[in-house]
């Protein structure tokens, strides 16, 4: 009989520590799913007039987030994602749209930043342009807002 009692404990504690970790992880909680399998692309674009961001005197101020589906306050966040994706991120490799109008030779400088992350990487953006129509021209649909 005591043999018996034995046999059943070691039993009992040999399914216990060969069988405990197996339920133990079928108990377990998931892991935890990644946020968005696509690196973040969110920006903040300004515009004010002046010569430099820190004289400028602020006009307008939009956010435009590329990933994972264009959205934002931009007024056209599609078409600005898709010209930022065209440069690779870099506002100073996009160049002047395709329905350029004429601009004046009039000197009323405006000034233009970009601040975010773009696939995961900082971008710190500024750039001075003559006035409000050059401006418009560059960048065709980013800076258009």
């Amino acid at each position: 009989m005591r043999n018996t009692a034995r046999r059943a404990a070691t039993l009992a504690l040999t399914a216990t520590a060969v069988c405990g970790p197996l339920t133990g992880a079928a108990l377990a909680a998931p892991a935890a799913a990644p946020a968005s399998l696509y690196a973040p692309s969110a920006l903040v674009l300004t515009v004010g007039h002046g010569t430099d961001a820190a004289l400028a005197t602020p006009q307008r101020a939009v956010t435009l987030s590329c990933a994972p589906t264009p959205s934002g306050t931009h007024p056209a966040p599609a078409r600005a994602c898709a010209e930022l994706r065209g440069a690779a991120g870099d506002p100073d490799a996009l160049g002047v749209g395709d329905d350029v109008l004429p601009c004046t030779r009039q000197y009323d400088p405006v000034v233009v930043t970009v601040d975010g992350v773009w696939q995961g990487r900082r971008v710190s953006y500024e750039r001075t342009f003559a006035n409000e129509c050059v401006k418009n021209a560059y960048g065709a649909s980013v800076f258009a807002f």
